[in-house]
């Protein structure tokens, strides 16, 4: 199994808890308990790098239960107004993800997509009634309809196209300059992820794409999709690019994928940072 970015918790996240007052109630009452808090979205961290885990004592809103660790210790984060609803990052978060420890990462991730769930959704879809928050914050529950709303997971193809030995990389114009990743996109209602593949790679760069294998996941917590990396058969290099897609698009070899990875001066481009699954995707077809 490859590892990918914001994958590898070392939380159980002990669903049968979940759906037990009982249990809950323990697990709040439990003095071994941890908090992770966020402001704006971002989460403190120690001098490590690591997430700086705080006490129940420190609750100020809502608590979502994380799971357990190897020693039954009971983790929880919190859901408050004014909590970020979309996918924005800081710069400081940036940072904070290049030296968080992958599983630290992971548990961030899974808060991050919940706690911006919880604030996207605080009325019922179906008859518009306020909602409430239910098991242990992985749910919500409308008292009027009493429909039950769970956290939706969106899924969004990653992929690159390959022809004679080269890649195809494309980038967006908000991207940090001379960035360069994978084209991606979301995989729309009755395709499967190798239409989907085949769609976004015509869409975007006019190039048709066959013989799809499927790579990697990842759960990308802005704000709450899973990342399904692939790889795909060009028929041509010849490239039409949908500006309103990306700004620009080339082709690149093995060689120019490993100086970028490595950093070298004369790198072609800049590739995605390493929690992202392009980098995964560009690591392991450089290999």
């Amino acid at each position: 199994m490859i590892a990918t970015g914001f994958t590898g918790a070392w939380l159980d996240r002990a669903d049968p808890v979940r759906g037990d007052p009982a249990l809950l109630d323990a697990a709040l009452a439990d003095p071994r308990a941890r908090l992770m808090r966020l402001e704006n979205g971002d989460p403190a961290v120690d001098a490590t790098g690591a997430i700086a885990w705080t006490s129940l004592a420190d609750l100020e809103g809502t608590p979502i239960f994380l799971g357990l660790d190897a020693e039954q210790r009971p983790y929880f984060a919190e859901t408050r107004a004014g909590d970020a609803a979309g996918p924005a990052r800081s710069g400081a978060l940036m940072r904070m993800l290049d030296a968080m420890p992958p599983g630290d990462a992971a548990i961030f991730g899974t808060v991050r997509s919940v706690t911006g769930w919880h604030a996207r959704n605080g009325f019922c879809a179906n008859c518009g009634a306020a909602t409430a928050i239910i098991r242990g914050g992985w749910a919500r529950a409308c008292p009027s309809c009493g429909t039950e709303h769970y956290p939706r997971v969106d899924p969004v193809v990653i992929m690159l196209a390959e022809f004679e030995g080269r890649a195809l990389v494309g980038r967006q114009a908000a991207w940090p300059a001379g960035r360069y990743s994978a084209l991606v996109g979301f995989v729309e209602p009755g395709e499967s992820l190798e239409e989907a593949v085949a769609r976004e790679v015509f869409e975007e760069a006019g190039v048709r794409v066959s013989d799809v294998r499927y790579l990697a996941s990842q759960p990308w917590p802005f704000p709450g999709q899973l990342m399904l990396a692939a790889i795909g058969a060009a028929e041509s290099d010849a490239l039409t690019i949908d500006a309103k897609e990306i700004e620009d698009a080339f082709w690149v070899t093995k060689a120019d994928v490993r100086a970028a990875l490595a950093g070298e001066a004369d790198a072609k481009f800049l590739p995605p940072p390493p929690y992202a699954i392009a980098r995964t995707l560009l690591e392991e077809w450089a290999k």
